[in-house]
């Protein structure tokens, strides 16, 4: 065998027994100093990039620019002189961004009397409240009607939400959102003019009461709402939103409490000062 051929076994041979072994690359053809290589500085790692920190949910509104829809909405409310005609203003606004999310398909304003002494006020309308048009018509609305019936008012209330067009995901809506449909709220009250207001849930007693806690800090409690020129005052009772009851039946004790004592104070008659 010549050495050439004899070469040339050796080298299958190592061929053989690297593949075997999991080598899968060969050499380059040109040596690499590995060790000058070492001496080369690494390239610099990329900065990081912080993640955008959420904001407060009292910032909201101030990253939003919403001072030509809320101007709008003042003054299409103003110009309602009656709760039908309030409902054909909020129906006719675009300032909302809800109106085009998709999820909404109308405007949801209000079911009850319109000279109610108890108005309620939830926090936005869900699928079947845009699907029927009128606000807590769903499983959370069939309880709160039996609440209202049980305590034997349920044909003395007005019932509106903070917001009049239905969130995408049934999500709860944005302060900016509510501050932008404030202006139809602050006018329906003015219209109605209830003698004190049910906060149904966080969302709406936050918003309306321009508190920070949460609902079960703030349930059960009287305070005051106050209008944006604060020439009205009406006294207001949060109280667990039925939504959150279906989930936790435990707690329909303590809204049941909540509501026998607004009825309790609803029918005293006017102290004097």
């Amino acid at each position: 065998m010549s050495s050439a051929a004899a070469h040339d076994r050796v080298a299958e041979s190592l061929l053989a027994f690297w593949a075997e072994a999991g080598v899968d690359a060969m050499l380059l053809d040109e040596p690499v100093d590995r060790v000058a290589e070492g001496r080369i500085a690494p390239p610099p790692a990329p900065t990081p990039i912080a993640a955008p920190r959420r904001p407060a949910s009292g910032a909201v509104a101030a990253t939003v620019d919403i001072a030509a829809p809320l101007a709008e909405a003042r003054r299409a409310a103003a110009a309602a002189q009656d709760i039908e005609a309030l409902a054909v203003a909020i129906a006719a606004f675009d300032g909302c961004g809800l109106k085009f999310e998709g999820a909404a398909s109308h405007s949801v304003f209000s079911r009850g009397r319109a000279d109610a002494p108890l108005m309620v006020i939830g926090e936005g309308p869900g699928a079947d409240e845009d699907a029927q048009g009128e606000p807590f018509v769903g499983r959370a609305g069939k309880l709160l009607d039996k609440m209202l019936a049980g305590a034997a008012i349920a044909d003395r209330v007005f019932i509106t939400n903070t917001v009049f067009w239905r969130p995408p995901g049934n999500r709860t809506p944005t302060p900016a959102e509510q501050l932008i449909c404030a202006p139809f709220v602050e006018r329906a009250i003015q219209l109605v003019a209830p003698r004190m207001l049910l906060l149904l849930g966080g969302a709406a007693a936050k918003f309306m009461l321009k508190r920070d806690e949460g609902i079960l800090s703030l349930r059960g409690r009287w305070l005051e709402w106050k209008s944006e020129d604060g020439e009205l005052e009406i006294p207001a009772l949060p109280t667990l939103h039925p939504a959150f009851l279906l989930r936790q039946p435990a707690a329909k004790k303590r809204a049941w409490g909540d509501l026998l004592t607004l009825v309790e104070r609803l029918d005293r008659p006017d102290r004097p000062a």
